[in-house]
């Protein structure tokens, strides 16, 4: 299911003996769009925040907003301090696998090391010696780092021809973690309107100058199907969405178990 970030800051994590603590952020790939880590403001320690991995989620309650984690209050307490305030880079990742007994995600083809959920990871961690020793990943991978959610909210989006709004949510998929959509506000120029821009389809991020610049132009973006904050996002929705674009849909090979539907391609010349 796809799920707002803005609507998942609050909830609760618990440990398999304990509360941790609330998400008050997250941590995203600069490369890869996805939510790598959730930053919770701690329960035992007033002030500390500590990342907590996808790679480690139990279960996720929805109804109550709580995830449950296969981790113990006292291995959290003693984990890696990381400044959540700044880009957290390669380098601090891997202290943090390290520590935890995690496989490195990065260097491989899929969004979660060979493949595309975290909890595959956790079920490998038996390999996570080999591959922390792997140089060839490391020299993949790169010296990426990873942003804030809170901070990538304001950056300014940049048609084609000209600015169209600002990043205002982030819409993921609760399964892979992946981030489907960049959910931006368009009321600096008109009244209110809140559009979904797919991260594919931005061309580059500055991150110095706080802008994403996309290949559709400012009209083609705010005709667009308005998306409802309020609203979920279901596949009719993102039909429509790629159908106005002239877009290849992500679910076409049927991805995650899901058929893809029949999505009728009536705008293929759209502006963009």
């Amino acid at each position: 299911m796809l799920r707002s970030l803005r609507g998942l800051e609050g909830y609760r994590v618990s440990a398999t003996d304990g509360e941790i603590g609330r998400v008050v952020n997250f941590l995203l790939d600069e490369q890869g769009w996805t939510v790598r880590y959730l930053v919770v403001e701690t329960s035992f320690l007033e002030g500390r925040r500590v990342l907590i991995s996808p790679i480690s989620f139990g279960t996720a309650d929805w109804s109550t907003h709580r995830f449950h984690v296969a981790l113990t209050v006292e291995k959290v307490k003693n984990s890696p301090t990381i400044d959540t305030d700044k880009p957290v880079s390669r380098q601090h990742e891997r202290a943090y696998h390290g520590y935890y007994g995690y496989p490195y995600y990065w260097g491989y083809s899929g969004l979660w090391g060979m493949g595309d959920y975290p909890g595959l990871l956790s079920i490998d961690g038996r390999n996570a010696s080999s591959a922390r020793n792997d140089d060839r990943i490391e020299e993949r991978s790169g010296d990426a780092h990873l942003r804030s959610a809170v901070e990538l909210r304001g950056y300014h989006i940049q048609g084609s021809d000209e600015a169209v709004g600002h990043v205002d949510d982030f819409i993921v998929d609760d399964e892979t973690w992946e981030v489907r959509y960049l959910a931006i506000d368009t009321s600096n120029w008109w009244f209110g309107k809140k559009v979904l821009v797919a991260p594919a389809w931005a061309k580059d991020v500055s991150w110095a100058d706080r802008k994403v610049y996309v290949d559709m132009s400012r009209r083609a973006i705010k005709e667009s199907p308005e998306w409802d904050p309020n609203a979920p996002v279901n596949r009719e929705y993102e039909a429509r969405l790629y159908d106005y674009y002239g877009r290849p849909v992500y679910w076409a090979s049927g991805e995650h178990g899901q058929t893809p539907p029949h999505v009728p391609r009536s705008h293929p010349g759209h502006p963009g």
